[in-house]
């Protein structure tokens, strides 16, 4: 083969799925169970859906993160980022992914709050390593992030958008969870742990919107990459639900910031 045929051969269109991979798959997939199952706790025993303490934090934890670490799993597979790196992360990820799910659900069989409850030294320490999970998220996630904007992603057309755009919105909704975490230990450490529930909901429906563009978006770019359509195509429809995940964003802060 001559140096130039061999130079327009293409990478890999991802990397191929190791042991670390398999593991974040069935790990998000017992973890998404354990969110169902709850959801079928709640319809038998019933009790509030908002507040701090709902079968709702269990349910949706544990869906939402076990989605989540089954889409990272899947489109850090397209990033360009050393194999033994990334397995690391998604080791470090799984394992705090079962670390947050696991304290909001035994908080939940206890009928107490998760989140900034420090009203006995358990509940501290359930809060508290929430807390510092919810830190290791946002370095896992950045190390992912930097990785995808410092070297453009594989896959087909469409995919490397989708990835940073996924990824940037990603950690719109980290900052925001940070946000609330700091608000309402503060508020907490004042003495007022009623505010610390109340004070932060301005920011869940951002949070919660931002968190799975990682998901939604190249989960389209690789949905479109099985159609016909010609690449220039796949790149338009991928950029306008950029746009438009982007304008559900800033309407989902709206609304936390009118209704909150």
């Amino acid at each position: 083969m001559s140096a130039t045929a061999a130079a327009v051969v293409p990478p890999p269109a991802r990397l191929p799925a190791r042991g670390a991979e398999r593991a974040a798959y069935a790990v998000g997939a017992a973890l998404i169970v354990s969110g169902l199952f709850h959801l079928g706790v709640f319809a038998v025993d019933g009790g509030p859906w908002d507040g701090p303490v709902s079968w709702r934090k269990p349910f949706t934890f544990g869906v939402s993160f076990g989605l989540t670490l089954i889409a990272l799993a899947r489109v850090t597979s397209y990033v360009r980022i050393g194999e033994r790196t990334r397995s690391t992360l998604l080791a470090l990820f799984a394992a705090d992914c079962v670390l947050e799910v696991a304290g909001i659900t035994v908080q939940a069989w206890r009928h107490v709050p998760s989140h900034f409850n420090m009203e006995t030294p358990v509940n501290s320490a359930v809060a508290m390593s929430l807390a510092v999970g919810g830190a290791l998220l946002v370095v896992v996630l950045t190390a992912f992030a930097v990785a995808a904007f410092r070297a453009r992603p594989a896959g087909p057309a469409g995919m490397p958008l989708a990835l940073r755009a996924g990824f940037a919105l990603l950690l719109v909704g980290l900052l925001s969870g940070a946000a609330m975490i700091a608000r309402g230990v503060v508020d907490t450490r004042t003495g007022d742990q009623q505010a610390a529930y109340h004070s932060t909901g301005a920011l869940k429906p951002l949070h919660a919107v931002s968190l799975h563009a990682v998901l939604v978006l190249p989960a389209l770019a690789w949905l479109l990459a099985r159609t016909p359509w010609s690449e220039s195509v796949r790149r338009r429809i991928v950029l306008a639900a950029v746009w438009a995940y982007a304008a559900a964003a800033v309407g989902a802060l709206g609304w936390g910031l009118a209704t909150a």
